[in-house]
């Protein structure tokens, strides 16, 4: 093989066979299993040149069994060749804290009114599911930050 046509074979290896190369990264919150291609989601998918319908057919069905009407933040990535990957990452850790207390909201405002109570064994077990996306050490760490949540939103927490 000559040279012209030993680096024509090496061009054409790396155009069919390297990785993709990644143009952007977005990262956007939709409700699990419900998640449709109107605002906000649409325009923020179309900037980046990715199928909208075929993104939110991928999305929903992998949160409609587990974590159907969850508000879900999710980590696009998208490719040259318009192509793209996701990650869905775990919930917002005040919606956590919502969820275990039943309610909607907390306090409109945080230091004078009480939003409501949750107990350590909650804020472990949010800690527990939060971890994989938090950067602290132990569990330990991960519930003090998890508490400076919660009384942030004017949440009390009790033993």
């Amino acid at each position: 093989m000559d040279n012209t046509a030993r680096s024509a074979h090496v061009n054409y290896f790396k155009r069919t066979h390297m990785a993709k190369k990644l143009v952007k990264k977005i990262k956007v919150q939709s409700v699990g299993g419900k998640a449709t291609p109107a605002p906000p989601l649409g325009p923020v998918l179309g900037q980046a040149g990715i199928n909208i319908g075929e993104f939110v057919n991928q999305f929903n069905e992998q949160t409609r069994a587990d974590r159907m009407g969850e508000v879900v933040p999710i980590e696009i990535s998208v490719y040259d060749d318009r192509s793209f990957t996701f990650i869905l990452k775990t919930s917002p850790a005040s919606r956590l804290i919502l969820k275990k207390m039943g309610k909607e909201k907390g306090s409109q405002k945080p230091g004078t009114q009480s939003g409501g109570t949750i107990t350590k064994a909650q804020i472990r077990e949010i800690a527990e599911i939060k971890a994989v996306d938090l950067t602290a050490a132990s569990i330990e760490a991960a519930m003090k930050s998890i508490e400076g949540t919660a009384r942030s939103m004017g949440v009390k927490v009790v033993d």
